[in-house]
């Protein structure tokens, strides 16, 4: 008989975890995309720095603690009871929050900054728990639409956060608002985890380890002792790179190839997020709750071929568009302008929906997989590989624009290196369903 896997948003053991994790990601978001359109638009001036070099900077500041700290967050949460820990990194975000406020009230760029990294660190701690807490609360067969639901909610809270903090900023007493959401919001969230059951601690004789260097190794080679675990925590990683690469030039897309604004830009990654949350609960219909990486090769394949069509329709756009090149375009405007613009939409569309079908299954199998003793430092091993992705895509975008690509140039360049990704992952699910 199938089984209601939505009553999970009813039940204690899955409830209270997405409302921590979805509220602490929409925080996350609302803070630091406030922050960079403050920066922007109010204070650039007042910085010896490029805008360009300060936004990077600001992105790798919030990333540099997933390479930091990832080993030490790992090696706590299978130490220690993670529900507890949850509790405590949620009342530390809280202190975040209301420090978030203080910095913008007092301008100081360079204090938002520290506040930034340290939510990068707060994301760093509670990763390795959020997902080695889904496999000890759920039962097997509720594995693929718990990571569904949680992949679902992270693209949804990413949307809301970012169209909060950029709109919200702008106004009168933008700061105060803003400052009030995510103050309410990371209250609500602690007391969302402190409902969270508890769980027997993994490994209580662990002694934790302080050498960054030596303990990264260490949770990768716990991570590389199952073959299966690490080539899911590389695929995921691979599409966090894919990801990061279309969310980074999404601005530069708009306004380069499409001719619109700021709204233009929030429409596309309206569209990426909703539909890779569409796709996770579509992987989930079609799994029906079995942990089963056979969707995985059709996710690749399909985010191949929408990414060239995005390339194909975003070149017959140009070529036949007949708005004045400067003009700046709205959304109106665009969907307006030609049957082309529908197109792109759709391809967009059909690359997060594929996305999703692609992820979902990869997280419940690295979960599934790995031995649980050291669950949680094989999800920090995922959580620094997928940072060195995310770096790796900022890389590849640099060195091929410097090349002469442009924008569609390099997204088609990203589709074609995913060819090869989608074989060698087309010939590992075959062996597997060989020997099940």
């Amino acid at each position: 008989m199938k089984k209601n896997t939505s009553r999970l948003f009813t039940d204690r053991r899955f409830l209270p975890l997405f409302l921590t994790q979805f509220l602490g990601v929409l925080n996350d978001n609302a803070f630091k995309n406030a922050f960079l359109i403050w920066f922007t638009f109010e204070m650039s001036d007042r910085v010896p720095m490029d805008e360009g070099q300060f936004l990077a900077l600001a992105a790798g500041i919030f990333i540099l603690p997933f390479f930091l700290f990832s080993a030490t967050a790992g090696q706590m949460a299978d130490r220690y009871e993670k529900s507890n820990l949850a509790t405590i990194i949620k009342m530390v975000e809280i202190v975040l929050m209301i420090l978030c406020f203080t910095g913008f009230y007092m301008q100081s760029v360079w204090g938002l900054l520290i506040i930034l990294f340290f939510m990068g660190m707060q994301s760093t701690f509670f990763g390795p728990i959020k997902y080695s807490l889904l496999p000890e609360h759920l039962h097997e067969d509720e594995l693929i639409p718990g990571n569904a639901y949680v992949e679902g909610g992270t693209f949804l809270a990413i949307l809301l956060g970012t169209i909060i903090g950029g709109i919200v900023i702008r106004f009168s007493f933008g700061i105060y608002i803003l400052s009030a959401i995510v103050v309410v919001c990371a209250f609500v969230g602690w007391l969302a985890s402190r409902y969270i059951p508890k769980t027997q601690v993994s490994d209580p004789s662990l002694r934790i380890g302080w050498n960054i260097i030596i303990e990264t190794k260490n949770i990768i080679h716990y991570a590389k002792q199952e073959h299966t675990v690490w080539l899911s925590i590389i695929a995921i990683s691979w599409f966090w790179l894919i990801g990061a690469t279309f969310i980074t030039q999404f601005p530069i897309y708009c306004k380069q190839v499409l001719g619109g604004n700021e709204y233009l830009v929030t429409l596309l990654l309206t569209i990426f997020s909703i539909g890779i949350g569409v796709g996770s609960i579509l992987c989930n219909k079609l799994l029906r709750g079995e942990i089963n990486g056979r969707l995985v090769p059709f996710g690749s394949f399909g985010i191949s071929l929408s990414i060239f069509l995005f390339g194909l329709f975003s070149w017959l756009y140009t070529q036949n568009n007949s708005i004045d090149p400067m003009q700046v375009i709205s959304i109106s405007t665009f969907l307006q302008e030609q049957s082309w613009s529908i197109f792109i939409l759709i391809s967009l569309l059909l690359l997060s929906l594929c996305s999703g079908i692609y992820i979902v299954p990869l997280y419940a199998i690295m979960q599934h997989r790995s031995n649980q003793k050291y669950l949680s430092r094989i999800i920090a091993a995922n959580n620094v590989m997928n940072a060195c992705f995310m770096v790796l895509s900022s890389v590849v975008g640099i060195v091929m624009l410097s090349l002469g690509l442009n924008v569609v140039g390099l997204l088609v360049a990203i589709g074609l290196l995913n060819i090869p990704v989608y074989f060698i992952i087309r010939g590992v699910v075959k062996r597997r369903l060989q020997h099940a």
